[in-house]
């Protein structure tokens, strides 16, 4: 089968993630995504809401708990209209068994380590877990 990439562009809040919002086009993106970034905006504590469904959907998607997974608070650059406090964002995170950041994508704040972060984790995803039975074959000595 072909495959076709396709990069859907347009200012915020013009319904780019509307038109590609279609669930069976959300799995198939989420079956082939290696390490996943849920990002929430600080001032707005419905949007940090409706991350936590988009994790349980990659967790089905996957059939995986251990799927590298970071939580992003962005928008850090408007602290004085903050929603979302640090400590919901951690508790989450600490729920989750990932890392925690805050962002800003605006001020550049923490962007170069969120991504440095993902690599790393996605890095340490793809190594064979000793303890696990199915990769006993790959740990030989």
């Amino acid at each position: 089968m072909r495959e076709y990439k396709v990069v859907v562009l347009g200012s915020g809040g013009v319904g780019k993630s509307a038109l590609t919002q279609f669930a069976s086009m959300r799995d198939l993106y989420i079956k082939n995504g290696q390490g996943f970034i849920l990002v929430y905006s600080l001032v707005n504590q419905q949007s940090f809401q409706d991350i936590k469904p988009m994790r349980d959907q990659i967790i089905r998607v996957k059939r995986y708990e251990k799927v590298p997974v970071i939580l992003v608070g962005n928008k850090v650059d408007l602290e004085s209209e903050r929603e979302v406090s640090s400590n919901e964002g951690r508790a989450l995170a600490e729920e989750w068994g990932c890392p925690f950041m805050e962002t800003s994508a605006k001020s550049k704040t923490m962007v170069d380590e969120l991504f440095a972060e993902i690599v790393r984790q996605m890095n340490y995803a793809a190594q064979p877990d000793k303890d696990d039975p199915c990769c006993s074959a790959c740990n030989i000595q």
